[in-house]
């Protein structure tokens, strides 16, 4: 024993040196060799062509053909789109493009990856080239785990940008493109950009490669179109020919939605435009806006179960008024030349606030969700952001930056991480703009007026003006001076406990909660298929006693719950959503806790929520009497 130890000593300093040597050494950087072109506004040699074969439904692969034009040998990048308007991050399906083959006056042209931008290809065009040919494939989703599924039995969503490339080096707007896509037999297929169908084949108008992405299709077997004014058509597609049975009534809704939005920004910024609307649940659901259409999908039932509630009739309002706002006026920094060039979303607050906001308001004057809805749509917006603790940690101008950390991915504690909030409390920040300019002026004043001094000029024309915080501030100033630059940024900036609810009080509304919950409140429920007491114990329950949500310092929170947790029985008896609601309603003013037994994976746990407050559900209440400026703010013009 006595030689082991003294020979340890003299085993083991070559492995101790060895070690500190390690922790010392000093790598270098490997040189970063930035080999794509950067885009500049300079005429591109020739015209590239994209020809689609979309008929495989049933495997759900596009197989596209294409042609780019070439101006001269020798290095060349061609990219994917990544950064993608409208999604505020890099949402290019690169993963989806299958089976690249380039070739050149009929010989195979080599490709290699760039091992930073994964988007990007990099080849050396031979001597003599005039043209590169590429074939690929877009293997689409097949199940929602896969992503977005754009391909079903009965219709498809065609995006440009998932079937084509473009080179680097020139602006999109600078690349003309001819495209041609072949449908399923006896399907129609509607864009913003028009075609001239030539049997299976529609063949579109040539436009710009910028143009060509922001003019995606929708096709189907079953379809409608109805023309709301002489240069707006509403075109749906459904899994079933009877979801397409809209009344008269509710295409004139569709049809006021239109003429109100108008009448509010006081120009049009498309030739025309072409709501796609798809009424699916085979297909993925969208709401994304264009310049001279947008995208919508959304489940059964859009018409023939008009009267059970608002549903998601709020999205075309939005798509819609993302022509003017979003399209047309657009953030400086977010506006990029190329689709590989990375969004900014610091005004994301303009781009999707008031967007939101006008949404809301639209939807209302045009009788598509009634003024009662609406109001009792925004008391729940209000109480959940009221709800939300994070903003006392993160200013709401961090959250424009969700859609790039997060990219839409499910949280586990959004109250206490905060969402895209920008879109909602993007919404009360201008609701409370509206108020301030109607108390300064004495009711001469409103957000009507923004709407047409900053989204009104221009008429016809479909480009994009760009803006920063400068112009908005400016623009409000001209209306009427005020500190609006140090309001704006206390608004964004600044943390506080509680939502910025001023807009509602100062214009005739405060909130409140009583122990019954709103037509809006309980729809929205039934179509999200949960029950929510957030306002209460703070737990939003799924299917079966699943736990969807927990509020960060709830009752809920404090006794230990957490999504994932299945609530199995409440006081002693197998859970359902009514009991959870009896007995949230008969621990009112008591002291008995709420006892539950939990679940989660294979192991049980029985705990008690302390709260003695009974159902608390959001509502608006009319502060005094007569007409106050959200009553006025909501009435058509």
């Amino acid at each position: 024993m006595s030689r082991v130890f003294a020979h340890a000593p003299l085993l083991l300093a070559p492995l101790l040196v060895a070690a500190a040597a390690a922790q010392n050494s000093a790598p270098q950087p490997l040189p970063f060799d930035e080999r794509i072109p950067a885009a500049r506004d300079i005429e591109f040699p020739g015209t590239m062509t994209v020809n689609v074969d979309a008929t495989d439904i049933q495997r759900a692969i596009y197989r596209v053909k294409q042609t780019i034009p070439v101006a001269q040998a020798g290095p060349m990048v061609l990219l994917s789109p990544a950064w993608l308007p409208g999604n505020h991050a890099a949402r290019g399906q690169i993963e989806k493009v299958t089976g690249l083959k380039i070739s050149a006056n009929g010989r195979p042209v080599p490709w290699t990856r760039d091992d930073v931008d994964v988007w990007a290809f990099h080849i050396d065009v031979p001597q003599g080239v005039r043209q590169l040919d590429i074939e690929f494939q877009f293997a689409s989703a097949t199940d929602e785990d896969q992503g977005r599924v754009v391909i079903a039995p009965n219709m498809l969503n065609l995006q440009w940008e998932q079937v084509s490339l473009y080179p680097a080096g020139w602006f999109t707007r600078r690349i003309p493109v001819k495209a041609r896509v072949t449908y399923p037999e006896g399907w129609t297929a509607v864009s913003g950009l028009p075609a001239t169908k030539v049997g299976r084949d529609y063949v579109y108008d040539e436009a710009s490669y910028e143009t060509l992405i922001d003019s995606p299709v929708f096709a189907g077997r079953y379809y409608r179109e109805w023309q709301l004014t002489p240069q707006v058509d509403l075109n749906v597609f459904a899994d079933e020919p009877e979801e397409l049975a809209a009344t008269p009534d509710q295409i004139a809704a569709h049809r006021r939605l239109v003429e109100q939005a108008v009448r509010l920004f006081g120009a049009q910024h498309y030739d025309r435009y072409e709501f796609l609307l798809a009424i699916t649940d085979e297909m993925g659901g969208i709401g994304l806006e264009h310049h001279r259409s947008s995208e919508n999908g959304v489940a059964p039932g859009y018409f023939t179960k008009w009267s059970e509630g608002p549903g998601p009739r709020n999205l075309l309002p939005h798509e819609l008024v993302h022509s003017w706002n979003g399209k047309f006026r657009r953030g400086a920094d977010a506006w990029t030349p190329d689709f590989r060039t990375p969004m900014r979303d610091s005004l994301l607050w303009v781009y999707e606030g008031q967007t939101q906001f006008w949404g809301y308001i639209l939807q209302a004057r045009s009788g598509i969700v009634g003024k009662q809805d609406t109001l009792d749509m925004l008391a729940n917006m209000a109480a959940s952001l009221d709800n939300r603790p994070a903003r006392t940690w993160r200013p709401l101008i961090d959250t424009t930056n969700d859609p790039i950390i997060t990219a839409r991915r499910p949280k586990g504690w959004v109250s206490w991480q905060r969402s895209e909030d920008y879109y909602n409390e993007g919404l009360l920040i201008w609701l409370e703009v509206d108020a301030l300019l109607r108390e300064q002026t004495g009711g001469r004043k409103s957000t009507d007026d923004f709407a047409r001094a900053f989204f009104g000029m221009r008429d016809g024309d479909w480009g994009v003006l760009t803006y920063r915080f400068e112009d908005v501030v400016a623009t409000l100033n001209a209306l009427h001076p005020h500190d609006w630059a140090t309001f704006l940024r206390t608004r964004l900036e600044g943390l506080s406990d509680r939502a910025p609810l001023a807009g509602f009080e100062k214009n005739g509304y405060r909130l409140i909660y009583t122990d019954q919950p709103t037509a809006a409140f309980r729809n929205n429920e039934k179509r999200r298929n949960q029950s929510d007491q957030s306002y209460s114990i703070g737990l939003v329950m799924g299917k079966n006693g699943g736990i969807s949500a927990v509020v960060w310092d709830s009752p809920a929170f404090e006794a230990g719950l957490d999504v994932g947790d299945t609530i199995v029985a409440v006081n002693d008896r197998e859970y359902s959503d009514d009991r959870l609601k009896a007995a949230i309603a008969a621990a009112r003013g008591g002291t008995d806790p709420i006892r539950l037994l939990v679940k989660n994976d294979t192991r049980y746990r029985q705990l008690a929520i302390d709260y003695h407050g009974g159902l608390r559900y959001p509502r608006l209440e009319k502060i005094g009497t007569g007409e106050g400026g959200l009553d006025r703010l909501l009435a058509p013009r």
